[in-house]
């Protein structure tokens, strides 16, 4: 993440053109001085723009979304590989699934996101009394609510505000877990697929970036 200044960006005859668009992908050349905290833009040689998706609301307000969450969570100044593969990755797939909507690829993103900040619980366990919620054999409902960092099994559910996590979203959690975005879920991404699962993962986000996501509310809208 670094901060910079593009010199004549606004000119018609920019040389940046559509590569500072928001979450453009682009091969970029900058100077940076070591007494100056912002970097000098050179070039902007733009390798895929998301402009395509601007004509579609969701799609639009999925990329917002994208973009404040890795405003947060990315630390200034550090590499980010991972973060890095996994946003040309997302929008490969909300690019490919105009039609779908973006549900799997924001619900995928922000699986990634919460894990690899290092803020993801355990889904398969209570955090009160530690049992196991996803037996074989008979998997227990499991509940999250804000400002706790994990999940609870019924009989540890304190709160009548709490919200259902259920078997049916953790077990599409463990997919995303193993799986390519392009492989995971293929078919019926609706707003109320594993709409749960978002809930929950923006919810421990939230807590460790320590502020509301003013992104979440346009795009979970009916």
């Amino acid at each position: 993440m670094l901060r910079g200044v593009a010199k004549r960006a606004r000119r018609p005859k920019s040389a940046f053109g559509a590569g500072l668009e928001r979450l453009s992908h682009v091969r970029m050349a900058y100077f940076q001085s070591e007494t100056r905290e912002l970097v000098n833009l050179d070039s902007c040689e733009l390798i895929q723009s998301q402009f395509g998706l601007a004509s579609d609301y969701r799609a639009s307000v999925a990329l917002d979304f994208l973009a404040e969450v890795s405003g947060e969570l990315l630390p200034s100044a550090e590499a980010g590989e991972k973060f890095f593969r996994l946003l040309l990755a997302v929008l490969e797939a909300l690019r490919n699934d105009r039609a779908a909507g973006p549900w799997r690829a924001v619900t995928y993103f922000s699986y990634w996101a919460a894990r690899l900040s290092g803020w993801l619980p355990e889904l398969d366990v209570c955090l009160e009394c530690g049992s196991l919620l996803d037996e074989p054999e008979a998997p227990e409902r499991a509940y999250f609510s804000r400002g706790r960092p994990g999940l609870m099994c019924g009989a540890c559910r304190r709160t009548a505000g709490a919200w259902e996590l259920s078997a049916e979203s953790r077990a599409m959690a463990r997919e995303i877990a193993r799986l390519p975005v392009a492989q995971v879920g293929a078919a019926g991404w609706t707003q109320p697929k594993a709409a749960d699962l978002r809930r929950f993962l923006v919810q421990q986000i939230e807590a460790h970036v320590e502020r509301k996501l003013v992104t979440v509310s346009q795009l979970e809208a009916e």
